[in-house]
């Protein structure tokens, strides 16, 4: 079976289908990502729930943050035997942006998630250094263990402080 959709689009072949109508572009980020910034037209149907939701007829395309996300939906739509038509976007929504494309945005859309998670875990640093320097020396153990947590979600690719973010009712959204 051969399709007539490469595997894999660039920004620019993604913009070319689109504005020919030639493709369904459907979004795998969570609603927070989406409505922070995602193509114009696009769908979004979060990652966990691909396989269960109705999708348009052939051609679509795929989307996520860097690509990582958008395969590995490919992979689990083509095993439900949704092969035929089926591409994703090379480099997700950073190459879309670098290629200098539009981005539709929510009004009031909340920061994306790392940005949150820098602004918190930087200020509970800080927090911790003027604390020991000012209250007690013991203070400084605020830092440390932010610090500690940094390292372990960088090595372990899970954050703590970022599911406790993403729970948090400003990021509650839906697209």
């Amino acid at each position: 079976m051969t399709s007539t959709t490469p595997l894999r689009l660039s920004p620019h072949e993604l913009q070319d289908r689109l504005r020919q109508g030639r493709v369904s572009v459907i979004d795998v980020r969570e609603p927070m990502e989406y409505v922070g910034g995602h193509i114009a037209g696009s769908r979004n149907v979060p990652l966990g729930q691909l396989t269960e939701a109705p999708l348009p007829s052939a051609p679509v395309v795929l989307v996520c943050q860097s690509g990582a996300r958008s395969e590995r939906g490919m992979a689990a739509l083509r095993a439900k035997g949704f092969g035929e038509g089926l591409a994703d976007l090379e480099g997700g929504m950073l190459a879309w942006q670098q290629a200098g494309l539009p981005v539709e945005k929510r009004k009031g859309a909340p920061l994306p998630l790392m940005r949150q998670v820098q602004i918190v875990a930087g200020g509970l640093v800080l927090a911790g250094v003027l604390l020991s320097v000012l209250v007690a020396p013991g203070w400084i153990w605020l830092s440390g263990f932010v610090g500690a947590g940094l390292m372990v979600a960088g090595i372990s690719g899970f954050c703590g402080m970022a599911r406790l973010l993403a729970a948090m009712p400003w990021n509650q959204v839906r697209p």
